[in-house]
């Protein structure tokens, strides 16, 4: 049976764009299955009680300046975004619609939203905005939007959220290579050891 790992994310986490460039390679490299799973991380936190790091003062800064650590050890670039904290609603929708709808645009549209969230620090919160940024990775904007208000498309992003909440997740990113759960981009040594075991 071919491994794979599930990775539960949300584009407003930056430790999860973090993970999202690590990943492909890992999974690649132990020849397993990535199988990406938009979910909104503020419906998580709802279920769960928890909170942005970002909440806490002292680990606000911390966690900015350990991102940066981990950027340079991963050899990608990362800007903090001044739009900080962003309503992911419409952006986790449209993820979950192209998904299921255009697979195959699935990783352009993935990396065009980390991109402007975590390297251009694009206002993410204006609509207006992410017209423009998904007009200049191809995409029909309006077209997008529609497909991310479409019921369907509402349903699936709820239903995957819902299952991450069941499966014990309380903030992103969040793997699992089987039955074990690892959150943060830290941990994703343990993800490249539990998919050699």
């Amino acid at each position: 049976m071919t491994k794979s790992v599930d990775f539960y994310f949300d584009f407003g986490s930056p430790a999860a764009y973090l993970a999202a460039t690590q990943l492909p390679k890992i999974a690649a490299d132990a020849g397993a299955a990535l199988v990406w799973k938009p979910m909104l991380l503020g419906g998580v936190f709802q279920a769960t009680g928890n909170h942005s790091p970002t909440e806490i003062k002292p680990k606000g800064p911390y966690m900015t300046a350990d991102l940066q650590r981990y950027a340079r050890r991963y050899g990608v670039p990362f800007a903090h975004n001044p739009h900080f904290p962003i309503n992911t609603l419409l952006l986790m929708r449209a993820a979950s619609g192209i998904q299921a709808q255009q697979p195959e645009r699935f990783a352009e549209f993935v990396d065009a939203i980390f991109k402007a969230m975590w390297i251009d620090g694009r206002n993410m919160n204006d609509p207006a905005v992410v017209g423009e940024v998904l007009q200049a990775a191809g995409f029909d904007a309006a077209a997008v939007l529609a497909l991310a208000n479409a019921q369907e498309t509402k349903d699936k992003l709820k239903a995957t959220t819902q299952e991450a909440v069941e499966r014990g997740v309380f903030g992103a990113p969040t793997m699992f290579v089987g039955k074990d759960m690892f959150w943060g981009q830290d941990r994703l040594d343990f993800v490249r050891e539990y998919l050699a075991a």
